[in-house]
């Protein structure tokens, strides 16, 4: 019979992942068991994809609020630290500005508005359309804000973050003044040591700071870079894609894992005999449409992936077939006219207009974006995804 289902996403239950367990081996022991269980055989070219919160437990890779601390104190002096553009954040920014604001005197948070760099928004462009302000240009002190705005909790948490993060730098003992500002130049005005915690556009900020005579320019990717008496790092992200473990201590996004997904792959082909890649993957690459927030928090969807998971798709798309180049055809003649088509389709697309609103974006993206769907933040208990039939097309 002809299959009739195409890309199946299936989230995969394991035990609970602690430091020092082999992650490879209850990986690959997990997918088989969950296949003999359920009834459905692996295939070529499946998809297992492992999310980096249970890599990162198993390599043990914390770190306390006081090794932040002492790293940021070393890098930029423990004076007055401008910090710009954090993500408004309990979960992924609060921890590491508990360990900044132990590691300086005083903090002058710089927030970007309407709303930070994923999309949670401090005020809405209405808001400020209403009160005449030009977020690119004007720059607003905690007071004028609230004159113009009020309180604005977040819509989701019911988190104030200015009042938030205000109290949370005073309550580790360092003084707090808060702007929203744009233009990363305008910290200069109150310091000349900045930390920038901005995700995507870090190299660009720096450059930027760098040019306008600051004197000291860290990002948050360059502390716990390296350990700090003999804390977890990461030496690529630092503290980017970290995560709230206690209230003491943050769990970094993995070390280098890529030995861990062929490892994994190569068990697999040992014990099934099939060519399975295998993917770490964070934070999927998509957009609330209606809270507005972009998911991506992490440095990138996929630290770590094997390499038939490189590139992105070469795909035609069917209803621009259907409706140009075999308009005049219906039922199985059309089926078979499309079918001939995908059959004798370039290697490379690019530039084809039958290739036209096809995702352009690499497979770790769109793949890690399913898998993070899939397997949820919450209590769902399947760190592990498996992912059947993503490379298959209309013919297979």
């Amino acid at each position: 019979m002809e299959r009739r289902t195409g890309t199946v996403s299936r989230g995969v239950r394991c035990p609970i992942i602690r430091e020092g367990d082999d992650i490879a081996s209850i990986v690959v022991d997990s997918v088989i068991e969950a296949s003999e269980a359920e009834g459905f055989d692996l295939r070529e070219r499946d998809v297992v994809a492992i999310t980096e919160s249970v890599v990162a437990r198993a390599q043990g890779n914390y770190a306390s609020v006081d090794a932040i601390a002492k790293d940021v104190k070393a890098k930029l002096g423990g004076g007055t630290i401008g910090v710009i553009f954090p993500i408004l954040s309990r979960n992924r920014f609060a921890i590491c500005l508990r360990g900044i604001s132990k590691g300086a005197k005083k903090i002058v948070l710089m927030l970007n508005y309407p709303s930070d760099e994923v999309g949670n928004a401090l005020v809405s462009l209405d808001q400020l359309d209403e009160a005449g302000i030009n977020p690119y240009s004007d720059v607003l002190t905690e007071e004028k804000y609230r004159e113009l705005f009020g309180q604005n909790p977040h819509p989701f948490t019911g988190v104030d973050y200015v009042s938030y993060y205000k109290e949370l730098i005073q309550s580790c003992g360092a003084e707090a003044e808060i702007i929203l500002a744009n233009d990363p130049r305008v910290i200069l005005k109150y310091t000349d040591c900045v930390l920038n915690c901005d995700i995507h556009s870090r190299v660009r900020t720096k450059r930027i700071l760098r040019g306008a005579g600051a004197k000291c320019v860290v990002g948050l990717d360059e502390i716990l870079n390296s350990s700090v008496d003999g804390s977890g790092y990461n030496e690529k992200y630092g503290l980017l894609g970290s995560n709230k473990s206690t209230e003491e201590t943050v769990k970094l996004f993995p070390q280098e894992c890529f030995d861990m997904v062929y490892s994994i792959q190569e068990q697999f082909k040992a014990r099934t005999g099939k060519n399975i890649e295998v993917m770490v993957y964070g934070d999927g690459a998509f957009k609330d449409p209606v809270g507005k927030i972009w998911e991506l928090a992490d440095p990138v969807v996929s630290p770590a992936y094997t390499k038939g998971l490189e590139g992105t798709p070469n795909e035609l798309k069917l209803k621009y077939l259907a409706d140009n180049d075999f308009a005049d055809l219906k039922g199985e003649e059309l089926k078979k006219a499309i079918e001939g088509a995908i059959k004798k389709k370039d290697n490379d697309l690019v530039g084809n207009m039958a290739s036209q609103g096809t995702t352009p974006r690499r497979l770790t993206d769109l793949i890690g974006s399913l898998c993070d769907l899939t397997s949820g933040s919450g209590d769902k208990g399947t760190p592990i995804v498996l992912v059947q039939g993503y490379f298959d097309n209309l013919t297979d």
